[in-house]
C-alpha cells in the first residue's frame, strides 16, 4: 500500500510517500512544499492546496495519514499550522483518500521509542528504516515518519482483525 504522510505547515509543508507491504516499508518520494510569507493567507493556503494536489496526483496514495496541531506558545502559529492541516486533510478528503491523524508524541513514540524524541533522532531513524533515503530536509523527515506511523498502525489493525 502506498501511503501518504504530511507534517503540516503554512511557510513549510513536509510530505513523504512510502509503499508499505507487511513489515516492510519502502521509500518512494519525499520533499517540502512551500509558500510565499509574503502573499496573503488566502493566496498561501491556495498555493499549498496546489502543491498538495500536485503530489497526490503524481504518486497516487491509497492512505494518507497527518501529524496533528501542537499548541504553540504562539497563537498566531498555532492558528496557521491549524490552516495548512485543515488544508491537506480537505485534498485527501477530495481524492477520496482515508486520512490517519496522528499527534506529534505518537509519531516520535512510534518511529524513535519515546514520544519526546528530538528532531535529529527522527530524522535518524527514517534513515534506518528507509535506507538510502534522501531526506529533503527536517519536514520531509516528520512526514515520513507520520506515513510510517501510519503503516504500523494499519497493520497492527489488520493484523487483529485477521486474529
Amino acid at each position: 500500500m502506498v501511503i501518504l504522510g504530511l507534517d503540516p505547515g503554512l511557510g513549510t509543508t513536509g510530505w513523504g510517500v512510502i509503499e508499505a507491504e507487511g513489515n516492510r516499508l519502502r521509500h518512494i518520494a519525499n520533499g517540502q512544499l512551500t509558500t510565499s510569507a509574503a502573499s496573503p493567507l488566502p493566496e498561501r493556503l491556495a498555493d499549498l492546496a496546489a502543491q498538495v494536489e500536485a503530489v497526490l496526483a503524481e504518486h497516487r496514495p491509497a492512505a494518507a495519514a497527518v501529524e496533528e496541531v501542537f499548541v504553540n506558545k504562539n497563537p498566531q502559529s498555532t492558528l496557521k499550522l491549524s490552516h495548512a492541516r485543515g488544508v491537506a486533510l480537505m485534498i485527501a478528503a477530495r481524492a477520496g483518500i482515508a486520512v490517519g491523524e496522528y499527534a506529534p508524541t505518537l509519531v516520535k513514540k512510534a518511529v524513535v521509542g519515546t514520544g519526546g524524541a528530538e528532531k535529529a533522532q527522527v530524522h535518524a531513524m527514517i534513515q534506518r528504516l528507509l535506507p538510502g533515503c534522501k531526506i529533503a530536509g527536517p519536514d520531509a523527515a516528520d512526514a515520513l515518519a507520520v506515513a510510517i506511523t501510519h503503516a504500523h498502525h494499519l497493520a497492527t489493525r489488520s493484523s487483529l482483525r485477521g486474529a
